[in-house]
C-alpha cells in the first residue's frame, strides 16, 4: 500500500490557501492563524488530485479489512511517513475486526516499535480487557521504566478495579520497576493490605522517590503512613521538594503539618527562592 504524506499534503494545502487569501485578510496573521481550523476541515472535505480525486475523509472509509489497514499503518513506521489520524481512526471503527488484529500485532517482534505502542493506544480507545494480562506481565518484567510500560499502566487504570486482582497476584514475582508501576495504578483502590503494604514498602527502600511514594499514600488515604512520613519529614537526608510532598500527603491524610525546618543552601529552595 502506498504511504501517502497526508501532513505534508495539507501544508502544502495551507500555503497556498495563504497566498490565494493574504491580501483578504489584510496580511494580518493573527486572523489569517483563527482560519486554520476551517482551512483544515475545506482540506478533509475537498476531492484532491494527489488522491485521485478522493477526499481525505473519504479516502480510508472504502477499506474494510482492519488487518490490511494495521499492516498498511506498520508500513507507514517503517518507511518513516506520519501516520494518518484518518487511518487510525478507520481501524478503530471496525470495532471487534480490529481489536483482534491489533491484540496480534502485540505480540509481534518484526514491526516497528511505534507500531507496537500505536496498538496499546488504539486498544485503549477501544476500551478492551483483553490484553490486561498481557500488559501486567510486560509490566512485571521490566527492567528499565519506558514508555511502552507508562502506555500499558495508562491502559490498566483506565481498565479499572478488575485490573486489581490480577496485578496483586503478580505482585511477588514483579521487579522493582515493575512494583513501582503497579504502585501508582494500585494506590487508587484502598481496602486491600498488600496495597497499603507495597506503598509503605516502596516509600521505604527506594528514598530517590520518596515523594512520588508518598504522593500514592496520600491519595491511598490510609492513615496508617501518618507516623512513618512524619519521621520521614524530620530525616536530615531529605530536600526541599521531598519535604513539601511529604508534607502535603501527611495534610491530605489529616495529621498536623510538622514543625517548619530550615532549608537554606539546598539547591531545591534556593531555586525556588529566586523564582
Amino acid at each position: 500500500m502506498k504511504c501517502i504524506d497526508f501532513d505534508k499534503q495539507f501544508e502544502r494545502y495551507t500555503k497556498e490557501w495563504v497566498k490565494r487569501n493574504a491580501a483578504k485578510y489584510k496580511n494580518n496573521m493573527d486572523v489569517i492563524e483563527s482560519m486554520m481550523p476551517d482551512v483544515y476541515m475545506e482540506f478533509m472535505s475537498k476531492p484532491a488530485n494527489w488522491l485521485d480525486g478522493v477526499s481525505p475523509e473519504a479516502y480510508f472509509e472504502k477499506y474494510t479489512d482492519a488487518q490490511q489497514l494495521i499492516d498498511w499503518m506498520c508500513e507507514y513506521y517503517v518507511q518513516n511517513v506520519p501516520v494518518p489520524d484518518l487511518l487510525l481512526e478507520r481501524i478503530t471503527d471496525l470495532g471487534d475486526e480490529a481489536e483482534h488484529a491489533l491484540l496480534i500485532l502485540l505480540t509481534r517482534t518484526d514491526v516497528p516499535q511505534e507500531a507496537v505502542l500505536t496498538a496499546i493506544s488504539l486498544l485503549r480507545e477501544l476500551e478492551s480487557t483483553a490484553p490486561m494480562q498481557q500488559y501486567i506481565d510486560y509490566i512485571a518484567a521490566m527492567d528499565e521504566p519506558g514508555e511502552k510500560g507508562d502506555m500499558c499502566a495508562e491502559s490498566l487504570l483506565a481498565m479499572g478495579k478488575d485490573a486489581v486482582s490480577p496485578i496483586l497476584a503478580a505482585l511477588d514475582s514483579a521487579k522493582e520497576t515493575g512494583r513501582g508501576i503497579f504502585a501508582d495504578i494500585l494506590c487508587n483502590y484502598p481496602g486491600d493490605e498488600r496495597i497499603y503494604d507495597l506503598l509503605v514498602e516502596r516509600f521505604k527502600s527506594v528514598p530517590q522517590q520518596r515523594a512520588l511514594f508518598a504522593s500514592f499514600l496520600a491519595k491511598l488515604g490510609d492513615e496508617r503512613a501518618l507516623p512513618m512520613l512524619k519521621e520521614a519529614a524530620q530525616a536530615d537526608d531529605i530536600n526541599y521538594l521531598d519535604y513539601v510532598e511529604i508534607v502535603n500527603a501527611i495534610e491530605a491524610l489529616g495529621g498536623e503539618r510538622p514543625p517548619e525546618r530550615e532549608f537554606a543552601g539546598d539547591p531545591f529552595y534556593e531555586s525556588l527562592k529566586r523564582v
